[in-house]
């Protein structure tokens, strides 16, 4: 009787072994992509006082609706070309300046707030250094932060030579 030996060829020429080095150089790979794409495009932690802000929704809805009771609405308008933002007021108050905050949808960085001045009949004028692109949220208030006395709220995208409508509400 004759056994004959059946020759098993080393590990580096066997399907397994290279499986599950791929297994673990492709975990490796994604685990470095991850983490360098979470360092480089980082958004930022919660606030430590994000229970006192959601407390203060309340006092947003308290000014939106203090809009509301003033009659209070604005069209704006934003200059392509020379930057120029158009804000015509309409209601019972018209301070001599206002607050517009432009809020951009995903990154914080990219916000910016205008000052607009009154210049006749309900109508403020005010200048950006850049022009807008993209979708933008609206705040116009009579003056900056979160004392303001009323809140007008829009969105707008941009360019664009349509006006934008600011009202109370959220």
């Amino acid at each position: 009787m004759s056994v004959e030996h059946e020759s098993i060829p080393p590990w580096y020429k066997q399907f397994w072994p290279w499986f599950l080095i791929g297994l673990l150089a492709s975990s490796i790979t994604f685990s470095l992509l991850y983490l360098t794409l979470s360092i480089r495009y980082y958004d930022g932690s919660v606030g430590g006082d994000y229970y006192k802000q959601g407390l203060a929704i309340n006092e947003q809805l308290a000014k939106q609706e203090h809009a509301k009771t003033l009659g209070l609405e604005a069209m704006m308008r934003a200059d392509p070309q020379t930057g120029d933002i158009v804000v015509d007021l309409q209601g019972e108050r018209r301070p001599e300046r206002l607050h517009l905050a432009l809020i951009f949808p995903t990154d914080s960085d990219r916000d910016r707030s205008v000052s607009l001045e009154h210049v006749r009949n309900g109508r403020y004028v005010g200048a950006i250094d850049e022009p807008l692109n993209y979708r933008w949220y609206l705040q116009l208030q009579p003056a900056e932060g979160q004392d303001a006395e009323w809140r007008l709220t829009g969105e707008g995208r941009f360019p664009s030579d349509d006006e934008v409508a600011l009202v109370p509400g959220l």
